[in-house]
């Protein structure tokens, strides 16, 4: 299939190397020469501008971030220059009535398209291995999960149009909410004087497990392997996490939705951010905390 690939960032470049391996003739395009550069070394074409990428493409992923830029690529360079037969396949993490207002504008075209936001980070975008909440009719859901299944090991269809954006920021206020309390849990744990490991040991078996414990363990040397063991860098960074929790927060109060723990999330995050750990993972709030 020929997929022109929008958008070579953190997670895209991963995202369009593994179409690359699964078969598909990729187009890709990125503003950065870098990204564009290391899009070739995995085998990808590269293209000069998006119009060129997405002419003769059966289908468009796009990865990118935020709302307006999305709006503004489907509403400039895609929509009226793909062919219309194409299949469109948004991978960004935006807001809802940005993802709902543009597949309405592409559908109103004559096109086909899904909002397909990720779970899962950088490894798992380079591994392959993300999770697909994906909006959109049943059978757009239909015709995009064979490609996103190259990309990911679970392909989810969350219901219409903008379903993928609400489950996947939902979904990320319980992760940064979790992580808050159990950096909080292992910091108090360390003044009143439990060893982590131990602490780790028990809770992990107890009824305070979580994802963010077990998985994504925010202290050095205690769990799986995690950012926290690198530094905390690479991962999930501390801007990307602010952002979602923004967006959750926005979507609560155009939803009449009390959200006080997301909101609280949002404030420390953003000090944190602020203090000068945006680009480390969002894991590193242990620091401030």
């Amino acid at each position: 299939m020929k997929i022109a690939f929008i958008g070579l960032g953190n997670m895209g470049g991963g995202m369009a190397a593994n179409l690359v391996k699964a078969g598909h003739e990729v187009r890709a395009f990125d503003l950065s020469a870098e990204a564009a550069a290391r899009a070739r070394e995995n085998g990808a074409a590269t293209a000069g501008s998006i119009r060129e990428a997405v002419a003769g493409a059966e289908a468009v992923v796009t990865m990118l971030p935020n709302g307006k830029i999305v709006e503004t690529v489907y509403g400039g360079d895609v929509i009226g220059h793909a062919p219309t037969d194409a299949l469109l396949l948004d991978c960004s993490t935006i807001d809802v009535a940005t993802a709902k207002r543009v597949a309405g504008q592409a559908a109103a075209a004559g096109y086909a398209m899904v909002d397909a936001p990720v779970s899962g980070g950088i490894a798992a975008a380079n591994g392959g291995t993300l999770t697909f909440m994906v909006g959109g009719s049943d059978d757009a859901f239909a015709r995009a999960e064979p490609i996103l299944a190259k990309m990911g090991k679970a392909v989810i269809h969350a219901g219409a149009a903008g379903a993928g954006q609400a489950a996947k920021i939902c979904n990320n206020m319980i992760l940064g909410a979790t992580m808050l309390v159990t950096c909080e849990a292992f910091a108090l744990a360390q003044k009143l004087g439990l060893d982590s490991q131990v602490f780790y040991d028990i809770s992990s078996k107890a009824s305070g497990q979580s994802w963010s414990m077990t998985s994504y363990c925010p202290v050095p040397g205690v769990g799986p392997q995690s950012p926290a063991d690198n530094d905390f860098q690479g991962g999930f960074a501390t801007a990307l996490m602010l952002k979602d929790l923004k967006l959750a927060v926005a979507a609560a109060q155009d939803a009449g939705a009390s959200v006080p723990l997301g909101q609280r999330a949002e404030e420390l995050y953003e000090a944190h951010d602020a203090a000068g750990h945006g680009g480390e993972d969002f894991s590193s709030v242990i620091r401030t905390l």
